[in-house]
């Protein structure tokens, strides 16, 4: 009985592990991207001496270019002790600078800091809109102390650029506590992580990780995170407009599939079209054989009748010419008149039997019938050249997790000049421009099929690093004005280094249909 029950533990666990639904796991890309804008924020005191020391530091994450959400307890002994300052140490290198608190809340455990030194520049984090999930997997991003201690840093090592800690984890639900609205999830978090970002699979902020709950003084198995209905209400308080995203969280993969489907579906579709073109075009070319055969030949037997009438009444005035020449009275006028018409007969006669129809005439008529239908600027296909053009995004087939995506216009010439002002590339078939700004970090692949009438935007979401390498290959070379010569191909050949140090896969995707503007 027992090697039964084994053996039926066994086949159970089995099928519970083939039939059970796939989760969802968050691209590490996304949150990585998200963990650019994450930091280190640390109290910072002052001895007698001038030295700096830190007397504690939780994490924080950007909102803006230079605005950071923590909580407020990580900023108590600041606001406490205005002798004390806030420091923040970015993620991916740069260097450490001061904050000034602009905003701090108890009553939801949420605070505002001002970046004031230096010239940090944070990539702001984009927060989920719409209701609070229920479930589904999640990520915190911070700098717990127990792994500082584990990795044997010393006090002064929180001072220098470190990466933070993801863990993952699920929501476990929503529930009020402490008096605001909390997000109770399983993603670990230890003292250091509090004001760290929550993040969902796209690696957009779900909560502001907070606290955990007391296991009878072991480690927490469940945490709490600030919720948006929290956070967005204290943002817009205190003056500051987030990157807010409200679509469905759609993975790279998932849009790769959606979109070899909707190419599948057009082409399929696009074969049954050519198929029922080209049934339409045989009927109607039958048709058009018959009517031009029967045409031909009942004009030819007109033509053959009308001949062999004309000969009749040749003959006729022929007769009538003789019989004139032949009586006593001859009248010589009357006779050349008579004769005359019979010789016109005669010509008329040689005239419509030359003049019908050959068997060639059919195949003529054929053609033209053909071409009846098909007026000139009637094609179907799509006019290239210099385009005005209006575009307008396509949600379904797009991925934009912090993007702030707007409809555009842009004019487009023939030789890849956008605007008159900027040359596109081209290589492989495609027509493109890849753009390395300074004051982003991130880099845009934007391209335009001309014949579609589609431009995509690729952008790739880099740590401070990989953009000062992609900075440094856009660097060497200088794009062509546009109207040079060899302008579109010789670009295409110079952006080929920085988009050879681009990932795989983009972090974005911004796909828009464009029409001609009227």
């Amino acid at each position: 009985m027992g090697r039964i029950l084994a053996y039926l533990a066994v086949v159970t666990a089995l099928v519970t592990a083939l039939f059970a639904p796939l989760v969802a796991h968050a691209d590490a890309a996304d949150i990585d991207a998200a963990a650019r804008g994450v930091v280190r924020v640390i109290i910072i005191g002052e001895d007698g001496d001038g030295e700096l020391y830190p007397i504690s530091h939780g994490t924080g994450f950007a909102v803006s270019g230079d605005t950071v959400v923590t909580n407020a307890h990580v900023v108590r002994d600041a606001v406490r002790d205005s002798g004390l300052q806030i420091g923040i140490v970015p993620n991916g290198g740069g260097e450490a600078t001061y904050g000034r608190l602009i905003a701090a809340s108890p009553q939801n455990d949420l605070a505002l800091i001002r970046i004031t030194g230096g010239n940090l520049r944070l990539p702001p984090l984009a927060l989920a809109g719409g209701a609070p999930p229920d479930s589904g997997e999640v990520t915190s991003v911070g700098y717990p102390m127990n792994v500082d201690r584990a990795q044997g840093l010393e006090i002064g090592d929180i001072f220098r650029s470190q990466p933070p800690v993801k863990s993952r984890g699920f929501i476990s639900g929503q529930r009020p506590s402490r008096q605001f609205d909390t997000i109770l999830h399983t993603a670990p978090i230890a003292r250091g992580n509090s004001g760290g970002p929550l993040l969902d699979t796209c690696g957009r902020v779900l909560g502001v990780n907070s606290f955990g709950a007391d296991n009878e003084g072991g480690d927490a198995e469940f945490f709490f995170a600030v919720s948006m209905r929290e956070l967005l209400p204290f943002l817009r308080a205190n003056d500051v407009t987030p990157r807010v995203n409200e679509r469905p969280c759609r993975s790279m993969a998932d849009l790769d599939a959606a979109e070899r489907e909707r190419i599948e579906r057009e082409q399929q579709a696009a074969r049954q079209d050519l198929a029922q073109r080209a049934e339409a075009s045989r009927a109607k070319r039958e048709r058009a054989q018959l009517e031009a055969e029967q045409a031909v030949m009942t004009e030819r037997e007109d033509r053959v009748f009308l001949a062999f009438v004309l000969l009749l009444v040749a003959f006729a005035l022929g007769q009538w010419a003789i019989a004139i020449y032949n009586s006593e009275e001859r009248d010589e006028t009357r006779m050349r008149i008579v004769a005359v018409a019979a010789a016109v007969a005669v010509l008329a006669a040689i005239a419509a039997y030359l003049t019908r129809p050959g068997l060639d005439e059919i195949d003529r008529r054929v053609a033209a019938a053909m071409q009846e239908d098909s007026e000139p600027g009637s094609s179907e296909e799509p006019v290239t050249g210099d385009l005005a053009l209006q575009c307008t995004l396509l949600p379904e087939r797009s991925r934009i997790t912090s993007a702030e995506a707007q409809d555009l216009s842009f004019d487009w010439a023939e030789g890849g000049c956008v605007n008159e002002r900027t040359q596109y590339g081209f290589f492989g078939g495609t027509w493109s421009r890849v753009f390395v700004p300074n004051s982003e970090d991130a880099v845009s692949v934007n391209s335009f099929d001309p014949d579609r009438r589609i431009y995509r935007v690729e952008r790739y979401l880099l740590p401070r690093s990989a953009m000062a390498e992609a900075r440094e290959a856009r660097g060497k070379y200088k794009a062509p004005v546009c109207g040079a010569e060899n302008a579109a191909s010789q670009l295409g050949d110079l952006q080929t280094e920085v988009l050879g140090q681009l990932p795989r896969q983009a972090n974005e995707r911004l796909v828009y249909e464009c029409s001609e503007r009227r």
